[in-house]
């Protein structure tokens, strides 16, 4: 990656050139968020805002959540993360995000030193080059602050170059780099089970690279990452009623009653729109059929990066077993990590997929649920490798006449990729995000008039009421309700109570949506003498009583 230069007196590191281009690609991705983050793109809404409002709880010492507000699966480490600058700045999506964007640019370094140990320096800046890519799904995923996916992806990247480095003997401090690898999975199960499959995978490698160690007290200080990394999910749960720990939540939002959908259709779902989805093959409206052809190929490429590895791992057999030494045996554990980690990489894909494809959701609804496959983003070096190696040989004029022609599809495949993502990026940066400025403008046009002129104790739907929470500094209380006005869907009790006591609340309600219209059928013959605002496409009513049917 760098060689070391003497400058008057100085040793100073100095890029190559693959590394250079890697630098300016990840520093091009950076700065692109970057400015989606100021001006809040994509749009900001009440899931994130529930967590923008944690990390305020957080900041100010009010309260310690483990796990997403009225959740019990979900952790909260983004929350923690956030609450100084939340603290120090006050409420903001930018400030709220900027965790998110560092959280980003870690993982473009780790991806790129893992790939450059497993594959080439030039395929590591490809990798790069198009992870700096981003439209609006694959960005949503990156810089919205709604728990999980953004801090695992470099968890699991850095255990695994952990495990890259003690098989090679670069770690000196071997017993601390194991205990770290057992927090960083431990933290990863507390803020996303998401990840698990890859988890799983990651700590086989590391079986494998360190098995002997870990009977000692390596294995200890692995436990006891562990523990100390998801030990605030482990006093949750303690503390929780029947029905109400993690996992019973968990198997209760994950199996759905009702009819399941054909495995076709799953897979259908889960293939030609998740996947081209999750690599920024399409739009966030959905793929058309020439975007689906990322879907279909990818299978084959985890078998093919499969077979590459497991022959690179039989190439490195050197001597027979019984004649090898000490230093022989790590010499070749050293050579074989890198297609461990190139398999543990297919198969945490392949889990994720499976995982995915078993869900009525893939099928009943690919394009809102395709978010749960960003993690596949990890798995982008070992997929793409046999595409590079089968290009870069007939490039160099090595193959056969139909290697040359593989080569030339391989090759056509990578640009067809490169191309795609670059071109859906390049619309959503240049006219996607009038939609979401528009939204944003007229959520804090909303949140400035209450805040201005109230009412500061409000009910309105669920997408309203946390984002205009967050907006207002909780100058403005919001109580959650269904679009039939009975008692919907609120995350954090206090502020239900709080305008609950209220003796004039207000109604915040889209133009003209059901709860409009509800609302104005109980008003009956008080309708035109309520007061009432329009504000950003929202209705602020002000009844002299309150319209509470529930009660």
């Amino acid at each position: 990656m760098s060689h070391p230069e003497q400058h008057r007196g100085r040793w100073r590191p100095r890029l190559d050139r693959p590394a250079l281009v890697a630098l300016l690609f990840g520093l091009a991705g950076v700065v692109y968020r970057l400015v989606l983050t100021l001006f809040t793109v994509p749009v900001s809404n009440s899931d994130e805002a529930t967590f923008g409002l944690a990390a305020l709880h957080i900041g100010q010492g009010r309260e310690h959540p483990v796990f997403l507000y009225g959740q019990h699966y979900m952790g909260m480490l983004e929350s923690y993360l956030a609450a100084p600058l939340v603290a120090v700045f006050g409420p903001s999506w930018p400030v709220l995000r900027l965790p998110m964007l560092a959280l980003y640019a870690v993982f473009l370094y780790l991806i790129h030193r893992l790939t450059r140990r497993l594959g080439t320096p030039w395929f590591a800046a490809f990798v790069v080059g198009l992870l700096a890519l981003g439209p609006e799904r694959v960005v949503r995923d990156q810089l919205t602050v709604v728990g999980g996916r953004p801090e695992v992806k470099p968890a699991v990247l850095l255990m695994l170059l952990i495990t890259v480095g003690l098989a090679v003997g670069t770690v000196h401090r071997r017993r601390l780099a194991i205990g770290l690898f057992g927090l960083l999975v431990g933290l990863s199960v507390w803020s996303d089970w998401l990840i698990l499959p890859y988890l799983a995978v990651a700590g086989l490698a590391l079986v494998w690279a360190v098995r002997r160690e870990l009977l000692g007290w390596s294995g200890l200080l692995l436990v006891a990452g562990v523990v100390v990394g998801v030990a605030p999910m482990i006093v949750d749960n303690l503390r929780a009623g029947p029905g109400e720990d993690s996992l019973s939540v968990f198997r209760e939002v994950s199996t759905k009653a009702g009819p399941q959908p054909p495995w076709s259709d799953r897979v259908r779902g889960g293939l030609l729109e998740g996947v081209p989805l999750a690599h920024g093959l399409c739009p966030v409206d959905g793929c058309g059929r020439w975007q689906q052809w990322f879907g279909v190929l990818y299978p084959v490429l985890l078998l093919a990066g499969a077979a590459l590895a497991v022959l690179a791992y039989r190439r490195a057999a050197g001597a027979p077993r019984g004649e090898r030494s000490g230093r022989a045996a790590e010499a070749l554990r050293g050579e074989r990590v890198g297609p461990v980690v190139q398999l543990a990489l297919i198969a945490g894909a392949a889990l994720t997929l499976l995982s995915y494809v078993r869900s009525p959701l893939a099928a009943t609804s690919p394009l809102d649920n395709a978010r749960y496959l960003s993690v596949l983003q990890l798995s982008l070096p070992a997929v793409l490798w046999p595409l590079w190696v089968v290009a870069l040989t007939a490039w160099r004029g090595t193959s056969s006449v139909l290697g040359r022609f593989t080569g030339a599809l391989s090759a056509a495949v990578l640009a067809a990729l490169t191309v795609t993502t670059l071109v859906i990026t390049v619309l959503f940066a240049t006219t996607g995000t009038a939609p979401s400025r528009t939204e944003e403008r007229q959520a804090r046009e909303l949140a400035a008039a209450l805040r201005a002129d109230g009412p500061h104790e409000v009910y309105g739907d669920y997408w309203t009421c946390n984002r205009l929470i967050f907006n207002t500094d909780e100058s403005v209380v919001c109580g959650v309700l269904d679009g039939d006005l009975s008692p919907g869907q609120n995350r954090y009790r206090p502020y239900w109570r709080q305008v609950g006591r209220a003796e004039r609340p207000g109604y915040v309600v889209e133009v003209d949506s059901p709860m409009d219209r509800r609302l104005r059928r109980l008003l009956a013959d008080r309708a035109d003498a309520t007061p009432v605002r329009e504000v950003g496409g929202y209705r602020v009513y002000h009844p002299d009583t309150p319209v509470r049917p529930w009660r």
